[in-house]
């Protein structure tokens, strides 16, 4: 080849890279190219990009640099044309995140939960029928805890309770959107029930039906919260499905008058407890009270509920109060007494307000009252307290939304 044809041909292959080049740079040219009557170098470029470029087409779910995306279904790599080769997932620290390929290779998703306020990278290599590769590249960020709610609830996945439990969610942001949020969240019962919700407040929202569940049926509450907006530019993360069991149909009746407890199943008496309740001068609460804690044994210390002497130190601080269940948040139980005599047992009314049964030191005696009724009870049944000349306890001083009428329950939807 002579110095001038060498120079000719360094001069096209320059024209066709130039092409290249200007395509890869900014997808631009000019279609005037030199080459006498011929398609142009841009024309060329591009016929041979598509005879090249392989058909899997790829698509990462959230786009790339999306923020608040959501922590449940977020990260989805799905291909058209072809099939995926391999998906690669780290966080920006380069910390990897476990993720499976479908069987027909088509689709992709993590193995795991994402955490909240993290950026992740995702990294997507497709083949078509002909084994070209195609590649796919996304980085986002998922929502923050300052741009997030979630609802803590009760009671947990696959408890046993008794028939007054309520489902309570309480959301750890204030919530101004209700009814978006209402909305997400659906609780049935395989008993028929219908099932309404109350809004209390703008963190806590109860639901139960219009009385007590049926024994044995089985209770679905369904979280799709995800992506839901609660509050201004403050979303959803949850997306959940649990379900309890209600246990048999335990009613207690706790009279202070008589200062007797008849403990009763299926409406029918199957023990009667001598009590002692609140004394007239700390007078129980009456009215339809749920057992939400059991401990066998557990300090009691006055002043933190408000009785205390003038130095400022409770009235009494018990540290072993044994067989003690909470009937109301502001410090309502029903629990074993042994410090006090065993004749004011369905006598006299002593305590500061809970209700006592007879009970020994250390609750290892499984012959007291106490301990029997505690072996006996769930959480989430209802003790009810009458006669006691004090006002009705307030329905969400604990989970004692009963204290309300069916219509004034459901007034307080917001749906």
């Amino acid at each position: 080849m002579t110095n001038s044809k060498r120079r000719k041909g360094l001069v096209a292959a320059s024209a066709l890279l130039g092409g290249v080049l200007v395509l890869s740079a900014c997808s631009g040219g000019d279609d005037d190219g030199a080459g006498g009557g011929g398609e142009s170098s841009q024309a060329q470029v591009d016929k041979a990009a598509a005879e090249k470029s392989s058909e899997a087409q790829i698509k990462i779910t959230p786009g790339d640099g999306s923020s608040n995306a959501s922590i449940n279904n977020s990260a989805t790599v799905k291909v058209t044309k072809g099939t995926l080769t391999e998906v690669r997932m780290t966080t920006s620290d380069g910390t990897e995140v476990k993720g499976e390929i479908s069987a027909d290779r088509t689709s992709w998703q993590p193995s795991v939960q994402l955490e909240r306020a993290t950026t992740y990278k995702l990294a997507a290599t497709a083949k078509d029928s002909e084994g070209r590769a195609a590649h796919e590249n996304a980085s986002f960020t998922t929502v923050s805890p300052d741009n997030s709610f979630i609802g803590t609830f009760t009671p947990d996945d696959g408890a046993t309770v008794g028939v007054g439990m309520p489902v309570s969610i309480n959301f750890d942001k204030a919530i101004t959107e209700k009814a978006a949020v209402q909305k997400g969240i659906t609780v049935s019962s395989s008993s028929g029930q219908e099932v309404a919700c109350h809004w209390f407040n703008a963190n806590r929202m109860d639901c139960r039906p219009e009385d007590y569940w049926k024994e044995g049926s089985t209770v679905t509450l369904k979280l799709a919260l995800d992506g839901v907006e609660g509050a201004k530019g403050v979303y959803g993360v949850q997306q959940k499905t649990v379900t309890f069991k209600i246990g048999r149909n335990q009613v207690s009746y706790v009279d202070a008058q008589t200062k007797q407890m008849k403990v009763t199943q299926d409406g029918k008496t199957v023990k009667t407890i001598p009590i002692s309740a609140g004394s007239p001068e700390n007078k129980t609460y009456e009215g339809q009270m749920v057992i939400s804690e059991k401990f066998k044994e557990t300090r009691m210390n006055g002043a933190t509920v408000g009785f205390t002497d003038d130095d400022g130190e409770g009235e009494y601080d018990i540290k072993d109060v044994p067989h003690a269940m909470r009937l109301s948040t502001s410090g309502t139980f029903i629990h074993g007494n042994y410090w006090g005599a065993k004749s004011v047992f369905g006598s006299v009314n002593t305590s500061h307000g809970c209700v006592g049964l007879s009970d020994t030191k250390g609750a290892n005696d499984p012959s007291t009252p106490a301990a029997w009724f505690y072996e006996h009870s769930l959480i989430g049944d209802v003790v009810v307290v009458k006669n006691t000349g004090d006002k009705t306890i307030a329905p969400d001083n604990g989970l004692n939304g009963w204290n309300m009428d069916w219509a004034q329950w459901k007034a307080g939807s917001a749906v």
